[in-house]
């Protein structure tokens, strides 16, 4: 018996007792698909973009494998992505030219604007368009949100390049949205009194929709809509439970108490994987931490400095190189736990992260000298025949990769960024 089809961009739909709209996305079901299972009835599977963001450098010896190719060893800052090594390619010897060029800003200023734009830093902030943006203006234009902004910590120096990850235009930031609270509410459309008191749920609003929508649902489908809805009021229960204080975008006093980040960041994950599996985006930028990041880190058990402070102090003696090892792997254990939500979920004759193309970056690559060369990046997904499982060392630039990323897999076709000049060979397949 045929099933009915449903369209890749069905909403469960509602109001709320104050007559606001509510919406939740469906994930990617049996029912959206062809007869052979393998794309969507209405359009081809989409690809997704996201760019993520940790603040300042690496310890090199202990982030950049030694090894090129495929038989590489995993160092111990990349150790938590190890049940993804088919799924990621680490990428080495990449430049930043436009942090070296004279002109206003220290190095973090510098850095900044050339990495995510290629231009120079205007004195306040980005000299131009961020990538995330030049991409979602091309392939973003049909999904609900354009693209979206996250961010996790909140601690900066408090200037507009540190704090902004994407960017419109010339000193036009497009701030990350920091809080669960916020994002949940942008994500499902409404927020009510009786949710935050833990009384209702969002769901409760879609449950007419929900019913007659899961009647014409073959079982598989009737079982993974069941799973998703869980796992949005699983996200929903979460984000009630935390303290307070937590829907406040405010960065803790230095004596007072310092916010769960790990626990905010999945959370966050979460939100954004529901974003992207329901269809409401295909682009978004995550900021694990700001530029020049300030945030403390007693979950690692330092407490003494905040992260830049480490990176400057007796940073190259092997006490301090293994602290700032320590904070860098649980950057990429955030990271690993993102992906892994993206390979959980079944799409097509795949999975979420097969259509997916992820880009893992830093400011710096050694952080104590604010270095602009040799960077070291993660590309992570199956999109577009991305090539994983490897490691390979590249003479060019990070504009040459977001170039060679955004006219490969993402099928965004521009023309050019400011600081590239050549595909990137072994990237795409």
């Amino acid at each position: 018996m045929a099933r009915a089809p449903i369209s890749r961009r069905r909403f469960l739909q509602g109001a709320s007792l104050t007559g606001a709209a509510v919406r939740v996305g469906l994930p990617p079901l049996l029912a959206m698909l062809n007869s052979h299972g393998t794309a969507y009835a209405t359009e081809t599977i989409p690809t997704r973009f996201v760019l993520w963001f940790n603040g300042n450098g690496i310890p090199e010896r202990y982030w950049i494998p030694a090894e090129t190719g495929a038989g590489y060893a995993l160092t111990p800052c990349l150790a938590p992505l190890a049940p993804f090594q088919r799924d990621f390619h680490v990428i080495s010897g990449l430049d930043n030219p436009a942090a070296r060029i004279p002109g206003p800003g220290n190095g973090h200023h510098k850095s900044m604007s050339g990495l995510v734009s290629g231009t120079v830093y205007s004195g306040r902030g980005s000299g131009g368009p961020s990538i995330d943006q030049l991409i979602a203006a091309k392939i973003g234009g049909e999904s609900r949100f354009r693209s979206l902004q996250i961010g996790v910590c909140q601690e900066s120096h408090g200037e507009s390049i540190h704090r902004n990850l994407s960017w419109s235009g010339y000193d036009r930031p497009l701030p990350p949205e920091m809080l669960p609270h916020n994002l949940f509410d942008r994500i499902f459309g409404a927020k009510e009194s009786a949710w935050l008191g833990r009384e209702k749920s969002v769901l409760d609003a879609v449950q007419d929709d929900f019913k007659d929508l899961n009647a014409s649902l073959g079982k598989q489908d009737q079982t993974r809509l069941d799973e998703h809805l869980s796992s949005v009021r699983d996200v929903e229960r979460a984000i009630l439970s935390l303290p307070p204080d937590y829907k406040n975008a405010q960065e803790p006093d230095p004596g007072g108490d310092v916010k769960d980040y790990p626990r905010i960041a999945k959370l966050q994950s979460d939100l954004l994987v529901h974003a992207l599996a329901s269809g409401q985006t295909r682009v978004a930028s995550y900021m694990l931490t700001k530029c020049q990041s300030l945030v403390r880190l007693p979950w690692l058990g330092y407490t003494t400095l905040r992260h830049h402070d480490y990176t400057h102090t007796n940073a190259d003696s092997p006490q301090q190189q293994r602290i700032l090892r320590d904070i860098c792997r649980w950057h990429v254990s955030e990271f690993a736990y993102l992906l892994g939500k993206l390979k959980s979920i079944p799409e097509g004759d795949g999975t979420l992260l097969d259509h997916c193309c992820l880009l893992y970056m830093h400011e710096h690559a050694e952080a104590n000298p604010h270095k602009n060369s040799g960077l070291a990046a993660i590309v992570a997904g199956h999109a577009g025949g991305l090539v994983t499982g490897a490691h390979t060392k590249v003479t060019g630039t990070m504009g040459d990769l977001f170039l060679t990323l955004a006219n490969g897999p993402l099928q965004a076709n521009l023309t050019a960024f400011p600081t590239a000049d050549q595909k990137l060979p072994g990237v795409i397949a």
